[in-house]
């Protein structure tokens, strides 16, 4: 009878106002401010276009997240968000951002060897509302890059859906696309092949912040390159990834 109340309560506010305070009431009131965040930004974003941006002035994210395995809708989760600021051809050394997340879950003995993330570690760290929206608030509105991004992207739009039921909204570049189109024809576009030969040191995989660094070193290796062939904004680029 509690839950068929409970229910009722959660189905009057949802005709009320819509899903944003029927979820609050079953939240709390800090998970149904970290919800509302993130809904308003992923419909602010929706009406911004970044596409005539130079890229030598813009604001980026390079980004990164360690999880317990490939498949968010059966039950693997993120552990880890890691990401780096760029204003344009600079790294912006102050500002990053990283942080372990409670998986509610154990932490698999292979993804431990692979990351250095244990059991021990994620137990006392913040769970996934509260990272998602610190994160986010991070990113604001800028682009988000990372490398071979569809798995980071499926993690991240799963974990927006999942606690505040919005989809992701940001574009996100993938580094891989760029490489194919300026160095087509290589065998191998893994990122410890790319890092190796640009000359970019390797610090330490499979660590969500220092991939984020590393990638985002990459990235700006090819910006210069891509500055030099009149590539300007970000529509340019765009306009060239679409024909490769």
């Amino acid at each position: 009878m509690k839950e068929q109340k409970g229910m009722g309560r959660m189905w009057h506010l949802y005709k009320m106002g819509g899903i944003t305070p029927a979820l609050a009431s079953m939240m709390g009131a800090q998970n149904a401010q970290q919800m509302a965040f993130i809904r308003s930004m992923s419909k602010e974003q929706r009406k911004d276009s970044i596409m005539d941006q130079p890229l030598d002035e813009m604001e980026v994210v390079v980004f990164d997240l360690e999880t317990t395995g490939f498949y968010p809708t059966n039950g693997d989760e993120i552990i880890s968000f890691g990401a780096v600021l760029l204003k344009g051809e600079r790294l912006v050394e102050e500002r990053s951002f990283y942080s372990l997340v409670n998986p509610k879950r154990k932490v698999p003995k292979h993804i431990t060897e692979l990351t250095g993330i244990t059991n021990e570690m994620t137990e006392d760290a913040p769970d996934l509302m509260q990272v998602l929206h610190d994160f986010m608030e991070f990113v604001g509105k800028r682009l988000l890059i990372a490398h071979a991004s569809g798995h980071d992207k499926h993690f991240l739009n799963t974990a927006l859906w999942r606690t505040s039921k919005v989809n992701l909204t940001h574009r996100v570049l993938d580094t891989i696309m760029v490489a194919k189109w300026l160095e087509p024809g290589r065998s191998s576009y893994n990122l410890d092949d790319l890092l190796e030969q640009h000359g970019i040191a390797i610090t330490e995989r499979h660590h969500a912040l220092e991939d984020s660094r590393m990638t985002a070193m990459l990235w700006l290796r090819y910006l210069k390159r891509m500055l030099d062939r009149n590539v300007v904004t970000l529509g340019d680029l765009y306009a060239y990834l679409s024909k490769h």
